[in-house]
């Protein structure tokens, strides 16, 4: 999760918060829609760091049975 993602989530629950304090529910949506963008961001950002480790992990595999295959050539 990356800052901005929780800077986001915060600043809209604050300005939800205001909304509610002075009745304003424009700032109350605006608020609802930062967080919102906030945690759309966070599981985006936590989607690609999950591709990322399979990648690798594949990528391991098949260095694996790449060295395999170079061990089996040079007996």
């Amino acid at each position: 999760m990356g800052l901005d993602d929780k800077l986001d989530q915060i600043k809209g629950q604050a300005k939800e918060a205001a909304g509610d304090l002075t009745d304003n529910e424009k700032l109350q949506n605006e608020g609802k829609a930062d967080q919102l963008i906030g945690n759309a961001k966070e599981k985006l950002s936590e989607a690609g760091d999950a591709i990322k480790d399979k990648a690798n992990e594949v990528a391991a595999k098949v260095e694996d049975k790449a060295d395999e295959v170079r061990d089996e050539a040079d007996r």
